[in-house]
């Protein structure tokens, strides 16, 4: 659900992130305030305007408590460009591995293809327009100029006749009386795809569209293809054709660049990967390097990306980490300085994995009926079977690793494996999972050290 940026209040937008995840309320706290802060700052006029910079945040907390799924659900709030990126698969300027200014250029990237989605979808009624008048003229080619050279009545004859034919054609088109019909369309230069250059060597931020130079190398007919395909699929190759055409690059480019830099959204997990003690040495001089070759991207600096330069000051970075071995604190002072924000997340007890079953909209109980429901089953869960359930990911998740919630996923498959097995069975039409069952058929498994280390 994408709401208005002038109605998501803090408590808004922390009754939104409810609706998905369990408890954690200091975090979503922070998340929204962080955000209603932009909304702020764009109000103020005057240079204090670009003075006011963004409180970024480091959540710390356990795997699987809702750490990506905050900021995640958060960017879709808010419309914003969001990319999530894992701090431990940077390497400083210098050895191979990505640079951490790729973060921008591909939160470039998605801000360009949202903003075309959302422009082409603007313009779907008069791409959907002119697609069946291409079609038309596909299928009813308008006559030539030299074959007009007539009479004049009898040429207003004829136009009036090719009219009369057209729209009879336009009507069978419409309701689809034309379906079965072939039509050859050429096809040249119109989708203009980009391609893509992956390297080290930051080819991406050079402004080459290669299809371009090829096209340029290679003129005229030889790259006009001929394709054959039914009317269904010619219209919707043509509605998208005149979509790309309609739609100014432009304009495509200027809207990303300013939702990026005023709206974007970065999540940098695994953050306490590159945090470390400088007097260890060894690998943990590049990760400190990681760490001064963010600061200045988290400071604000620009960065060159294939669309021009990006200001990175108002970018919002949420970082996160496990934080077990490593501390906020171990992390450069610079560093620090520019995540003044930090929130720590609960483990997961038992009755929140009680609640994350049954209380989002997105539950697992819930996908697991809808997925049953496809195969003309009826699944339900008793509310004893619920708190079995949640009893023995909690109970799992002490034995060994805590996983969080991901612990649900892993029960509920076991729970539930043999029936998805089986189906679709005229014997399987109605499944009641009560608390026996549960306990039948997790109790063994995580009372076995073996069993539940390799399948729980």
């Amino acid at each position: 659900m994408i709401l208005d940026i002038e109605t998501l209040t803090p408590k808004k937008v922390v009754e939104e992130l409810d609706k998905y995840i369990i408890g954690q309320d200091d975090a979503k706290r922070a998340v929204a305030i962080a955000l209603r802060n932009r909304w702020r700052r764009q109000q103020i006029e005057g240079m204090l305007q670009k003075e006011i910079i963004p409180n970024n945040i480091i959540l710390i907390g356990p795997t699987g408590v809702g750490k990506t799924e905050i900021a995640r659900r958060l960017s879709r709030l808010a419309n914003a460009p969001f990319i999530k990126v894992e701090a431990s698969k940077f390497t400083e300027v210098g050895y191979v591995g990505r640079d951490v200014e790729s973060m921008v250029r591909e939160l470039m990237n998605v801000a360009v293809n949202q903003v075309k989605s959302q422009m082409m979808d603007e313009v779907t009624e008069q791409a959907e327009r002119n697609a069946v008048e291409r079609l038309l003229d596909l299928m009813l080619p308008p006559k030539a100029d030299h074959e007009m050279q007539q009479e004049i009545e009898e040429e207003l004859t004829q136009q009036q006749r090719y009219q009369r034919t057209r729209d009879k054609m336009k009507q069978m088109l419409a309701d689809g009386k034309l379906n079965e019909r072939e039509v050859e369309i050429k096809n040249g230069n119109e989708s203009g795809h980009n391609i893509e250059v992956l390297s080290n060597l930051n080819l991406e931020m050079l402004d080459i569209n290669l299809s371009e130079m090829f096209s340029n190398i290679l003129p005229g007919k030889h790259n006009e293809r001929s394709r054959r395909m039914k009317v269904p699929e010619a219209i919707k190759y043509l509605r998208e054709s005149e979509a790309n055409r309609l739609v100014n690059k432009d304009k495509v480019v200027d809207r990303a660049r300013d939702l990026v830099e005023n709206n974007g959204i970065i999540f940098i997990d695994e953050l306490d990967k590159i945090a470390t003690d400088e007097k260890h040495g060894g690998i943990d001089v590049s990760r400190s390097g990681v760490q001064r070759d963010l600061l200045p991207i988290v400071e604000g600096s620009n960065v060159p990306t294939k669309y021009g330069m990006i200001d990175t000051a108002h970018i919002l970075f949420i970082a996160a980490g496990a934080f077990h071995t490593a501390k906020p604190s171990d992390l450069i002072p610079e560093l620090q300085g520019r995540f003044p924000i930090r929130v720590e997340l609960n483990s997961l007890t038992k009755e929140d994995f009680e609640r994350i079953l049954t209380e989002p909209e997105n539950a697992l109980t819930k996908q697991y009926i809808e997925l049953f429901k496809s195969e003309k089953t009826k699944l339900s869960f008793s509310e004893d079977a619920i708190s079995e359930i949640a009893y023995f990911a909690a109970l799992a998740n002490e034995k060994m690793e805590d996983i969080g919630a991901r612990r649900l996923h892993t029960i509920l498959n076991a729970l539930l494996d043999n029936y998805m097995y089986e189906m679709p069975s005229k014997k399987l039409k109605i499944i009641v999972i009560d608390a026996k069952s549960v306990r039948t058929k997790l109790k063994p498994l995580i009372e076995s050290e073996d069993l539940s280390r390799f399948i729980l």
